[in-house]
């Protein structure tokens, strides 16, 4: 028989059990922390039909997405998160209760080239507050002190977030005369970051903009300083069109409520050359950089926009939202060691008889236990005692809970701590109380993400 050699694609990620478990968790605190602001959740289909997902779509994302026909449909996997939720709200805007506040955690696939850190399948973890014709601009200062609230419960101090408003740039461009020219001019300041001044300086020339005007927006993109010195910066420009005007006032508001949400002035960073290269962003634009690991780029992003369902519907539904990209985000901060030790199960003890005697009595406890909430499993295969233990130490589990002749003879446990190798005897209601108590510790345990702080102290 010929045997196929196992492989996955490139650009696709699988995990080890214990990987998966520290990643299914961060998901979990994510999740969390986006029902705590009141946001429902969604679960849009993976396939879309083509002429719908690619409405507004174009360039580059075009050529990356994965198309395929079925008999006569042609359809198209979802490349984000956005687009399918624009549709969505679309269909049902006569059943939704606005403003609409949805979360959506799942996979996207993307055929871009696959390197590290990238990849062609990977998750969003996506909060989208949408209005019914207006959304007042106290969402934007909600959804960044949802960034700060979600990174501090992962375990993550060291980080900013980088904020400004496209209406600022856009009117800032229009002062320079630069009309025609905005939306590419945006995409390249987009890249400051990644290709440097000089670079953006010569794309900018490329493009045709005047030397005058590449002096000034280099001037501009590269203010450094608190939130109040860029603010007093944009006022002293005088620039009086009504686009940066209006963006300044917002940009001063979305500061000014965030102090109610507890969020820290040292967590925040206004940075005027932040665009975010999507067109349909029309207001505040976020990204979040982790101090400690630059190279990671920005783990989440995204930003205010008018009418993202334009091509969907004659109703303006403007709205506020953000991404963070999971699987990249996970494979970062394990590459820097950041991700703790973690069972492969998620159970506190295994249940195991020290005979295929105390078989029976083995799957009862462990019933017991499970009627009370209590994750654990159990090891039955025909072996001897050590190799029964050697299973439980590792796979991860905190404690054994080990039945043998006697104990089974007076309804006992013995509880081995499989960390500190302390055991004790104790009744069954005993042991189910103990059990019970340490299974309440695990759920509300630290972040499984080490603290990159905490580290250098």
């Amino acid at each position: 028989m010929t045997r196929t050699t196992p492989k996955i694609l490139s650009g696709f990620m699988e995990l080890l059990p214990w990987q998966q478990v520290a990643f299914n968790r961060i998901k979990d605190i994510i999740k969390d922390t986006y029902e705590s602001f009141g946001y429902s959740p969604l679960d849009t289909p993976v396939l879309e039909l083509s002429e719908v997902l690619l409405a507004k779509a174009g360039g580059e994302t075009e050529k990356q997405i994965y198309r395929f026909n079925k008999g006569d449909t042609d359809i198209s996997m979802r490349f984000d998160l956005t687009v399918p939720l624009a549709r969505f709200v679309s269909m049902h805007q006569g059943e939704l209760v606005f403003p609409f506040k949805r979360y959506q955690i799942g996979k996207v696939y993307r055929g871009e080239r696959a390197q590290k850190g990238r990849y062609r399948e990977f998750y969003q973890c996506d909060i989208d507050v949408i209005g019914n014709e207006t959304l007042d601009i106290s969402y934007d200062a909600e959804t960044l002190a949802i960034i700060y609230k979600l990174f501090n419960r992962l375990g993550l101090s060291r980080f900013k977030i980088k904020l400004n408003n496209r209406r600022i740039l856009k009117g800032f461009f229009a002062s320079l005369a630069l009309d025609d020219k905005i939306t590419e001019v945006l995409r390249i300041i987009d890249k400051l970051d990644k290709i440097g001044l000089d670079n953006v300086k010569a794309e900018l020339q490329k493009l045709g903009v005047a030397e005058e005007a590449i002096e000034k927006i280099l001037l501009f993109v590269s203010q450094k300083g608190n939130s109040e010195e860029q603010l007093s910066f944009l006022h002293g420009l005088g620039i009086k069109d009504e686009s940066f005007v209006s963006g300044v006032e917002e940009l001063e508001k979305v500061l000014e409520l965030t102090d109610f949400y507890g969020v820290p002035a040292e967590n925040i960073a206004v940075s005027l050359s932040i665009a975010r290269g999507l067109d349909y962003y029309t207001g505040t634009v976020y990204e979040t950089e982790l101090t400690d690991i630059p190279e990671a780029g920005s783990v989440c992003s995204g930003g205010r926009y008018e009418d993202l369902t334009g091509f969907y519907s004659d109703k303006k539904m403007p709205g506020v939202g953000i991404s963070i990209g999971l699987t990249r985000l996970f494979s970062q901060l394990s590459a820097k060691g950041l991700v703790k030790p973690c069972p492969c199960v998620n159970a506190v003890v295994a249940v195991l008889p020290v005979s295929d005697s105390e078989k029976t009595a083995v799957l009862s406890f462990a019933e017991k236990l499970r009627g009370k909430g209590i994750n654990c499993l159990t090891f039955t295969e025909d072996k001897k005692f050590k190799a029964k233990m050697n299973y439980a130490n590792r796979i991860g589990v905190p404690f054994a809970a080990i039945i043998g002749e006697n104990e089974a003879k007076t309804d006992s446990v013995v509880i081995k701590d499989m960390q500190s190798g302390e055991q004790k005897t104790l009744n069954l209601i005993e042991s189910v109380e103990f059990l019970s108590a340490e299974n309440a510790k695990i759920l509300t345990a630290k972040p499984l993400l080490e603290n990159i702080a905490s580290q250098e102290e």
